[in-house]
């Protein structure tokens, strides 16, 4: 069967109907302009602290909102104060010292000083902690130090550029230490908004909070995240005008709001990495050269504009074109299914080959899994498709029950999860994790650089995953409502800016 838009669209709307059928959840109405804004986003948390959670749902919802970090980066990618007022570091760059800003306070009145900062890192940076920024960041903290009140001063191992950014990330937020426990069900943060409710699938409700630091430059007095990740129920939410925002709206026919009376279409750059994840543990997949026919067997550019309807950029290794030395390797395996045939073969493999293609709920995912599912059928390779929802994902596929799934990586420079072998599919390179650790404690620009390279050409030579898109940040929103960002250099929503005109 040849897969079209339409077919894809056919496929999205029947899927609504079954739905429908079965009864499907109340979304929370928006009401446009005034003191609230709903925003979509596909995929619902399975919890709510981004220091301890992998999904990069939650910070959607907390990061910025509920929680703080000492840095906030803002949409040009620029670092710039926020629990921190200032900061200074040493000519070697390896100490930092923040001065940290006075007269804020967590949601339950508790006064913020560099105690909780402390006791947040150390949470962070202790052993068995499921931070998932560990090794990117808190591993590398040799020591919290705090003279006083409104000092933090962080001793580092190695010098890195990067150290910033890392605390710009909802990794880094700083936690209520008498409430950091519950932060997974109801966090207490020093941010604009406080946790008010959750409606398990349908909706999470922040509300204001007044005393915070910057509470008069907050336009908003109430917020809720909903839900929805199929898109013809999203195309659904649009035409009864339920909704605000949708972050990532499924890119299909998205130039009907060309010329909508309410909704208009924001497009801009992402730090994705979609790709076909392979279980590089099981058979056949621990050969290499059957991940290389996989990848080979892949149109990435078909992928792209039939998915994607154009909005991405084709890439080969897991590196986003928003990240400085990127280098696109996507030529390192055009799409040659005879070739593909001929590495299967090579390999041993005998066709038909029949394989588990699993698939989390995200538009993407639910659109790509049968284009990716045709294209491995050319070359012998039968992908039984399994559709799970996020919670079975998160539980099933990321703990290394699989065979391959379709998922986008969103975390800016998380190039360290394939230096870890337990990480769910399974890499284990010491090349590659010798590259990280001398990248790591490089002090020299132009070596870092360099190594930067070579990491990116590791991961391609070694076919880990098949990488397939980059995408664009495609954003629906109401007419009317501005400050949204349209360039996500890190996934947040930074809704304290929103505001109705």
């Amino acid at each position: 069967m040849t897969l079209t838009r339409r077919t894809l669209t056919r496929h999205a709307t029947a899927a609504l109907l079954a739905c429908l059928t079965l009864g499907s959840p109340q979304w929370a109405v928006a009401q446009p302009g005034g003191q609230s804004v709903t925003i979509n986003i596909a995929l619902e948390p399975d919890g709510l602290d981004p220091t301890t959670l992998p999904s990069a749902s939650v910070a959607e919802v907390v990061h910025y909102n509920v929680l703080e970090g000492l840095v906030k980066i803002e949409e040009s990618g620029a670092m710039t104060p926020l629990l921190a007022e200032s900061w200074a570091r040493d000519a070697a760059g390896k100490q930092y010292t923040f001065k940290l800003r006075k007269g804020v306070k967590f949601h339950d009145g508790t006064v913020f000083d560099a105690s909780a900062v402390k006791f947040s890192f150390d949470r962070a940076r202790a052993e068995g902690s499921a931070n998932k920024a560990k090794k990117a960041l808190f591993d590398n903290i040799a020591d919290v130090a705090t003279p006083d009140a409104h000092t933090v001063v962080l001793t580092l191992h190695n010098a890195n550029a990067n150290t910033l950014f890392r605390l710009g990330e909802s990794t880094a937020v700083i936690l209520h230490p008498a409430t950091a426990a519950q932060a997974k069900t109801h966090p207490i943060g020093t941010g604009p908004y406080r946790f008010e409710s959750w409606v398990k699938g349908q909706r999470i409700n922040l509300v204001k909070f007044e005393t915070h630091h910057n509470a008069a430059q907050t336009r908003l007095g109430k917020v809720s995240f909903s839900f929805i990740s199929d898109p013809a129920a999203q195309s659904a939410a649009i035409d009864a005008g339920d909704v605000d925002v949708f972050f990532n709206y499924a890119t299909q026919n998205v130039s009907r709001f060309q010329n909508n009376s309410r909704y208009q279409l924001l497009v801009g750059s992402s730090s994705g990495k979609g790709m076909l994840a392979i279980n590089n543990r099981v058979k056949p997949f621990d050969d290499v050269r059957v991940r290389r026919a996989i990848t080979h067997a892949i149109d990435r550019e078909s992928f792209i504009k039939t998915v994607l309807e154009g909005r991405g950029k084709a890439i080969g290794s897991h590196f986003s074109p928003t990240d400085a030395g990127y280098l696109h390797l996507a030529g390192t395996y055009p799409y040659d299914p005879e070739k593909a045939k001929a590495l299967l073969k090579e390999a041993g493999v005998k066709t038909p080959l029949e394989v588990k293609l699993t698939l989390p709920p995200a538009p993407y995912a639910r659109l790509g899994g049968p284009v990716i599912a045709a294209d491995l059928a050319k070359v012998g390779i039968l992908a039984k498709i399994e559709l799970v929802d996020w919670s079975q994902w998160l539980n099933g596929a990321f703990k290394g029950q699989f065979e391959l799934t379709l998922i986008n990586h969103v975390e800016p420079l998380d190039y360290q999860i394939y230096s870890d072998p337990a990480y769910y599919f399974g890499y284990d390179s010491k090349v590659f994790a010798e590259l990280v650790q001398h990248h790591a404690e490089s002090s020299n620009a132009r070596e870092r650089q360099v190594l930067f390279a070579d990491m990116q050409r590791q991961l391609a030579q070694d076919a880990v995953n098949a990488w397939i898109f980059t995408p664009q940040a495609s954003n629906v929103v109401r007419k009317g409502l501005k400050g949204l960002w349209m360039n996500y250099p890190i996934l947040a929503h930074d809704v304290s800016a929103l505001r109705w005109e």
